[in-house]
Order: C-alpha cells, then sequence, then structure tokens
C-alpha cells in the first residue's frame, strides 16, 4: 500500500491534451478500482477516466477548466492497491495494461465509465445534499440532469412523465425540441452586452485590452478547437467549388409520409434525411472520386485514393460543438438499417457519447441545414474528404409541372467539392443525380 499518481493517458484517439471538465471525486473520497475519477474533454469527445487504484483521494493535481498534457500528473490516491487482474485498463501510469479476464459483473472500457457490476463509492456531502434537494423538487438522475445543463432545458419547467414522477431523457429532449420551435416568436429585448470576441490563434498585432461589462473572451479549447483547426486546413489545402439546385422533393415527401405510416418503421423515426441519405449513397457509386481522397506522398508526389465504400458523415450540431460521426459502410444497409443507424447517430451526437472512431474514417458527409430553416449554403469540406453536400429546409413554392404552375414541395441541394480530386462535371453530375432521386425516389428501385 502507497501513494500513488494517476497521469493523464491517452484514451485510445492519439490526443496530446484534454481539458478537465468535472472532477467525480474529492480529497478524503474512498474509491473502488474501475471508480470515475474525472471527466475530461479531448478534441473530440467527452471520455470518463475509471481508477486503476482502490484507496483514498490524496490531492487533485489539476482544477476543472484546466488543459493538461498527456502523461501529467492529475490526481494521488493514498493507500493505493492495483487490481491485480488489471481490470481498470491502465497501469499505475495511465499505461495501457494487459487486458483483463471478462468479469461476469460487466466488462469495463476506459474512458466509457464503469460496469453494473462496479463498486460504487460512498456519496460526498454535496451529492447526498442533490439527493435531498431532487427528492423534494424536481426527481432526476444525474445523466438527465446534465443533458437538461447542455441543451439549456430547466427541469422545473419539465413536465415528467417517468413512472415515479421523475423526469426522464425524453422529457428533457422534448422541453429543447419545444423550445426551439417557439424561439424565435418573441422579439428578445437588446443585451446589455454590445459585443462579444472569440479569440483565435493568429498572426496579428496584439489584441486590444478587454473592456469588461462590454465585451467578453470565450477561450478556443476542445471541440471548438479542433474544429477551427481543421476548417482552416481544409479551406486553405483544398480548393472549394460549389454547385446547387432546386428540386421539386413532393414525391420525396409523399414517401417519408408513407414509410412514417408503414410497420415496419413504427419504432424508428423517418425524416427526408433518409432519403437524402441514400439519395447521396445513390449518386457516389455513380461518381466514385465524390468519395475520394487526396493524399500528400512523403516523397512530394501526390495520388488520389478512390474508395469503394460509403462511410456516410452527418454534420451535427451539439451542444459541445459540431461533430462528424459517420455510418460505416453505409452503402450495404438497406432502407431500415440506414433509418436505425441516422437516428442512433443522431441520439448519440446529442447525448454528447460520439466516440472518437465514430468520427473518423468518413467519405462525404451531409449538413441538413434545412433543420435551420437555411436554403442553401457553400459548406467547407469535412477534413480527409473530397465533398460534403447541403440539404436546404423543404417549403412549398410555385413550381411549373406540365405548363400550369402548382404548389410544390421545393428544396435546394448544394455541395462543396476539391477541385484537385473532382472536375466540374463530375461535381455537377453528382449533384443532379442527388437531385434526381430526391425528385424521383423510385429510382432507387433500380
Amino acid at each position: 500500500m502507497s501513494t500513488q499518481t494517476f497521469h493523464l493517458p491517452d484514451v485510445g484517439e492519439g490526443l496530446t491534451e484534454a481539458e478537465i471538465v468535472q472532477w467525480r471525486v474529492a480529497p478524503g473520497d474512498a474509491v473502488a478500482v474501475n471508480d470515475v475519477l474525472v471527466e475530461i474533454e479531448t478534441a473530440k469527445s467527452l471520455v470518463e477516466l475509471p481508477s486503476p487504484f482502490a484507496g483514498t483521494v490524496g490531492e487533485l493535481l489539476a482544477a476543472e477548466g484546466d488543459t493538461v498534457t498527456v502523461g501529467a500528473p492529475v490526481i494521488t490516491i493514498a493507500g493505493a492497491t492495483e487490481a491485480q487482474d488489471a481490470s481498470a485498463g491502465l497501469s499505475a501510469h495511465g499505461e495501457p495494461a494487459a487486458a483483463p479476464e471478462p468479469d461476469p459483473a460487466g466488462a469495463v472500457l476506459v474512458g466509457y465509465g464503469t460496469g453494473a457490476g462496479a463498486t460504487s463509492r460512498r456519496k460526498r456531502p454535496a451529492e447526498r445534499t442533490e439527493t435531498v434537494r431532487a427528492s423534494v423538487g424536481v426527481v432526476a438522475k444525474p445523466p438527465v440532469r446534465k443533458l437538461a445543463r447542455d441543451l439549456g432545458v430547466t427541469l422545473a419547467d419539465v413536465a415528467p412523465s417517468g413512472p415515479a414522477g421523475e423526469v426522464t431523457r425524453e422529457d428533457v429532449v422534448r422541453q429543447a425540441e419545444q423550445a426551439s420551435v417557439f424561439r424565435n416568436i418573441a422579439t428578445p429585448e437588446a443585451p446589455t452586452v454590445r459585443e462579444h470576441t472569440i479569440p483565435v490563434a493568429h498572426v496579428a498585432p496584439p489584441a486590444p485590452a478587454l473592456s469588461p461589462g462590454r465585451e467578453e473572451a470565450i477561450p478556443v479549447k476542445g471541440v471548438r478547437k479542433a474544429t477551427a483547426s481543421g476548417m482552416v486546413r481544409s479551406a486553405y489545402t483544398a480548393p472549394h467549388v460549389s454547385v446547387w439546385t432546386d428540386v421539386d422533393a413532393t414525391r420525396t415527401m409523399e414517401l417519408v409520409k408513407r414509410l412514417k405510416a408503414s410497420p415496419d418503421f413504427a419504432d424508428i423515426k423517418v425524416s427526408p434525411l433518409l432519403i437524402m441519405a441514400r439519395a447521396v449513397i445513390w449518386a457516389v457509386r455513380r461518381t466514385p472520386l465524390i468519395g475520394a481522397a487526396w493524399i500528400d506522398k512523403e516523397d512530394g508526389s501526390a495520388e488520389i485514393r478512390v474508395r469503394n465504400y460509403v462511410n456516410l458523415g452527418i454534420a451535427a450540431a451539439t451542444p459541445r460543438g459540431l461533430l462528424v460521426p459517420n455510418i460505416k459502410d453505409a452503402q450495404d444497409l438497406n432502407m431500415r438499417e440506414l433509418a436505425r443507424a441516422l437516428e442512433k447517430l443522431t441520439l448519440t451526437a446529442r447525448d454528447g457519447k460520439t466516440s472518437p472512431a465514430d468520427q473518423q474514417g468518413g467519405t462525404v458527409t451531409i449538413t441538413n441545414i434545412g433543420v435551420f430553416g437555411m436554403d442553401a449554403g457553400t459548406p467547407i469540406i469535412n477534413p480527409g474528404e473530397s465533398g460534403i453536400v447541403a440539404m436546404g429546409t423543404i417549403r412549398q413554392k410555385p413550381w411549373v409541372v406540365d405548363g400550369e404552375v402548382r404548389p410544390r414541395f421545393v428544396t435546394t441541394v448544394s455541395g462543396s467539392f476539391d477541385h484537385r480530386v473532382i472536375d466540374g462535371d463530375g461535381m455537377s453530375r453528382f449533384i443532379a443525380d442527388v437531385a434526381s432521386i430526391l425528385e424521383e425516389p423510385a429510382l432507387l428501385l433500380d
């Protein structure tokens, strides 16, 4: 038994640093092997780090909000005994340990929380206070409370639907969606702060001194830092070209309505994004360079790598920022399987649980700007890809059909492409193919 120091590990995504988001323990707490010590935010995900030791928490060596480099000490544990089977998955210094034997109580993966059978640590006074407060006020589990904070939902405003009168995850999501619908109905008051700045790293004269009360500075880190770096790299490396076209999507809306009424899709959310995803997959097969990648080689030469599969990325706006998880081998999924994959991707991203692996290896991306009421855009290509497609809002407009003006559901399909990989005819043919499927989904039966 001794005092051990736990060092920030590389949680399997090649990170160099991470931010301390929330300590789950305090000095003096008793911890068991696999108890969650701290929640960190890397460039791509929120990760819970479990303890490789059993003992008593000594000192927290980093504060919440600090950015810590991999290998730096973060916490000490007194009277520490390390699990003999390395069930925590980490050695005393945060390095990967030998794989543990299967645990009948529930296997544990580093960074994904503890298993059902893991020993629970004693509650701190603050946690006990929170439990009492919840019993006389709003009843909700800690993950639901965190989701409410992330989505900006006040729990007291949520109507509970749980069997014991508790607020459920679905209640919070429903409240957030309703708030989004009605957000723009009332005209908000003018903010008291007229300006705020988001500093970015660039070569420029020193920024003027901050004016407290009139300006605020938001540190660039975590997902925002990774997004900014990737977008700058993409915009200044790949020569972007954008094209777009208007589409009569009336038959797409009719198909969505039929699928929603079908018993086969009764338990799955169906939206026009499903038909858009199928259209993109179909169109990539006809123009494979859309899913290709430009590769700069070490000898100074370059190659275009054509990928004969579709890892379909979906740009998702989450409380943590922009994430682009992708559906692996989407070309092998039928309509129901694709709908299920889209639903899972959306819910996982909304909960902030998208893993780094789900954000790597994409081949082409869809950004659904229509959910924000936008008609079209010129999106920036996701790094490592050569094309991104934007789906605009679908609304009724006058449209000429057989020489007559009729109300039809119309949308705009736009896209940006890496001109090093794709020429104008290829990108135009691809967008035209996507548009043709939205106009006549029956072509997917071909």
